[in-house]
């Protein structure tokens, strides 16, 4: 781990996610989309590293993070909500395959829409939106993250989808064939996709069936 960086703010800004706001080592650079390791600056848990994304910007002065927290798995994130303003956090150099790459659509499930957090936010402040559209799933509404500032990004061309809640403003299911080709996904243009690894490997699948070519799509490599 190459950096050292210090907890400055700490917010829930949903029932099981956390914003952390840390200072940004002097000349430490990554792309929107990246992700580092991070682990715990405390005995018995600086070798427990874990990869999050960064979901500031490049130019921004401090380093955020946007980190669902699985109390369930009793493992780093869940240490996670004991830290305190001034704790030390170690972290390594940025690194990821999920970088913009041109307009298109971003399907998301769940934490998976952590590296396109940025890449809207650094399109936005380009006022470059336009022309792109987000899927995201999630279990029930209050999984949503960051909708307010999604929905205000996006109006229109963000679609939700609930697995586990029937509700008027959102679909419900999952995301599939049949529902990407109700937004009219346009397969001659970029596809990225982030989720857990049963839902990316069925939507490559569906993506590919529908006429994308592999050169479109870019996510994290499954292999």
């Amino acid at each position: 781990m190459n950096h050292t960086i210090q907890v400055k703010k700490i917010e829930n800004i949903t029932h099981n996610v956390l914003r952390l706001i840390t200072d940004k080592p002097k000349g430490f650079n990554f792309t929107p989309g990246q992700a580092t390791e991070l682990a715990i600056d405390k005995d018995g848990l600086r070798d427990e590293k874990r990869p999050f994304t960064f979901t500031s910007l490049p130019e921004d002065n401090e380093l955020e993070f946007t980190i669902k927290i699985y109390p369930s798995h009793d493992g780093v994130t869940d240490e996670l909500t004991n830290l305190q303003i001034g704790d030390t956090l170690l972290m390594g150099n940025a690194w990821g395959a999920i970088e913009y790459q041109g307009e298109g659509t971003f399907i998301a499930g769940g934490a998976g829409i952590t590296p396109f957090i940025a890449i809207l936010k650094d399109l936005n402040r380009k006022n470059k939106l336009a022309g792109h559209q987000l899927i995201f799933a999630n279990k029930t509404e209050k999984d949503i993250i960051y909708k307010d500032n999604l929905k205000a990004w996006l109006g229109k061309n963000f679609h939700n989808i609930l697995s586990e809640e029937k509700t008027e403003l959102h679909a419900h299911g999952r995301i599939d064939k049949d529902f990407l080709q109700k937004q009219n996904l346009d397969t001659a243009k970029k596809v990225y996709l982030c989720g857990p690894p049963p839902m990316m490997k069925a939507l490559q699948t569906d993506l590919y069936a529908m006429g994308l070519s592999k050169k479109q799509l870019i996510a994290e490599d499954l292999a």
